[in-house]
């Protein structure tokens, strides 16, 4: 969903467009909000350990999946475990560009607790998609490491497996990520394009967060990346100490 799909008619209560964009920025705020949120959270950390990085990017899974199971499924890429989720603080710390494949995971990233630019890769490479017959989204992430956007990013694909398939290729052509979250959807070539990934960025020492199987999707890819920021506060506020 995006900030249009609920954007209120001339008779709303709503008054004016801060508060619109209040409104629309993801996360608890109010009191309410954040006991419900920490409620929430309290009950995932009773299925889930919470004994290290990684075990918070699990906790995330199933936060975001609403699946105890999912836990299981997530995989990390890396010398250890928490390489990627170690990656993926310092990079949002030095305010690395966040780039994600589509608007759906776009709007999904909060808007606090960091100063990362945050794009879209949809919507570029038009050209070479007609050209050649490719999808929209792969053509545009090619167009955008063509630009070298992707380099020192944190590069997020929650929806598309041929993004993850043309990403993989920009791996292995020399792009390197600051960190990769990728949990594309589906039954066509989504488990094979995060198998494909898990390989290249292994081989070539980049840190990524995956899944197994062909569950994932928008909210989980962007519900991972908010606890790299997640991680990131708690660094800066002393709570947490990256290696």
């Amino acid at each position: 969903m995006t900030a249009d799909d609920i954007r209120p008619d001339d008779d709303s209560e709503v008054g004016n467009a801060g508060d619109f964009e209040q409104y629309a920025d993801l996360g608890a705020t109010t009191e309410n909000a954040m006991e419900i949120a920490e409620t929430s959270m309290d009950r995932v950390r009773e299925l889930v350990p919470d004994e290290t990085l990684a075990d918070r990017i699990r906790q995330k899974s199933v936060h975001a999946t609403g699946d105890p199971e999912f836990q299981h499924l997530v995989r990390f890429t890396g010398a250890t475990e928490d390489e990627p989720v170690v990656a993926g603080t310092r990079a949002v710390l030095d305010e690395r560009p966040i780039v994600t494949d589509i608007t759906m995971v776009e709007a999904g990233i909060t808007g606090r607790g960091h100063d990362c630019p945050v794009q879209k890769a949809i919507g570029n490479g038009a050209d070479l998609a007609a050209r050649t017959g490719m999808t929209r989204t792969a053509a545009s992430v090619l167009e955008l490491d063509r630009q070298g956007v992707y380099d020192g990013a944190i590069a997020v694909i929650g929806n598309a497996p041929t993004a993850a398939l043309a990403l993989a290729d920009c791996i292995e052509g020399g792009t390197r990520p600051a960190v990769v979250v990728a949990t594309p959807v589906g039954f066509v070539k989504a488990a094979e394009s995060r198998k494909r990934l898990r390989r290249v960025t292994d081989s070539h020492d980049v840190p990524a967060i995956t899944n197994v199987g062909r569950r994932g999707g928008s909210g989980l890819a962007a519900g991972l990346t908010n606890e790299l920021v997640h991680v990131a506060s708690d660094v800066r506020s002393g709570e947490v100490e990256l290696p």
